[in-house]
């Protein structure tokens, strides 16, 4: 009998969730994790989504009857799921399944069902900052130049650590500094050339890599990370402190807390969360305090 306990208590306590899935994150193998959760929670509901447009139909016609909408996928995924719910009292969770997973690591998301599960049944939540970029939504890390190039390259591979750390050394060589020109005064001093520029509002771009060690989710404010081109010498100190935790200010990067700033700069190219945008100066970045709820 006690199975079939266990089991009927994790019906009860799953009515309004919702799974959504990314089939196309986690090397295109999602069935093993769907496997477990049927087998873990009576009658699921799930969705596998095919496109964005879909998953926010989905969404849309269960919104009155979900609670709690969990995104198995990487961040672009999470992104797409939050949109939804910026703004209102309905919780995301999250399964990270994508090649960085930045913000599932950020907010203590697992690969572990039966923790989430544990979560969902708590139903325990509280409110996370946002922020975004010409009214585009982010809730991890965006940029635009080398970075920007980057992704834009990496999503021409298999994707996967090691193809990024490819790319990324390709595209260091041969990458020309972006120019960026602040519109307040204020920041003017910092008008320039970058290798990159990065809105953290959180730590990481994923895979432990601390791009902004003092960001937080929770304070209002995103950090804008100015990075030089750095001498080739430079690379090692620069990778040393950015998966320890330790980069901080010095004469290649600077740090800008804003809660809203407006520039221009000379490329198209931006990441969003992970996913490439092709994004047109005059740039508008802004937060959104306490926009989302999110499962803890």
């Amino acid at each position: 009998m006690l199975p079939n306990q266990e089991a009927f208590f994790t019906f009860v306590t799953m009515e309004k969730v919702a799974f959504i899935i990314n089939p196309f994150s986690a090397k295109k193998n999602y069935q093993p994790f769907l496997n477990e959760l049927k087998s873990k929670v009576q009658n699921p509901l799930y969705y596998i989504s095919e496109s964005i447009l879909g998953t926010d139909d989905f969404i849309e016609s269960h919104f009155d009857d979900v609670d709690f909408f969990v995104a198995i996928g990487g961040d672009g995924t999470i992104s797409t799921v939050a949109k939804k719910l910026i703004g209102t009292e309905k919780v995301l969770a999250i399964f990270p399944a994508g090649s960085g997973n930045g913000f599932s690591n950020e907010t203590q998301f697992s690969k572990n069902l039966d923790e989430l599960l544990n979560k969902l049944k708590a139903k325990k939540s509280r409110k996370i900052d946002t922020f975004t970029v010409n009214d585009r939504l982010s809730i991890n890390v965006s940029g635009t130049g080398f970075d920007g190039k980057v992704v834009k390259e990496f999503e021409k591979t298999n994707r996967g650590f090691k193809n990024y750390i490819k790319v990324s050394l390709k595209t260091f060589f041969n990458y020309k500094p972006i120019k960026l020109k602040f519109f307040d005064e204020n920041y003017k001093q910092y008008n320039g050339k970058y290798l990159m520029i990065n809105i953290a509002n959180t730590r990481q771009f994923g895979n432990n890599a601390y791009i902004a060690p003092m960001a937080s989710k929770s304070d209002g404010l995103v950090d804008m990370v100015l990075v030089k081109k750095f001498p080739l010498t430079y690379s090692p100190l620069f990778a040393f402190r950015m998966f320890t935790k330790k980069l901080k200010e010095d004469d290649y990067i600077t740090y800008l807390p804003v809660s809203e700033i407006e520039f221009k700069v000379n490329t198209k190219n931006w990441h969003l969360d992970g996913e490439f945008n092709k994004i047109k100066s005059p740039i508008h970045v802004k937060v959104q305090p306490s926009s989302l709820n999110i499962l803890i």
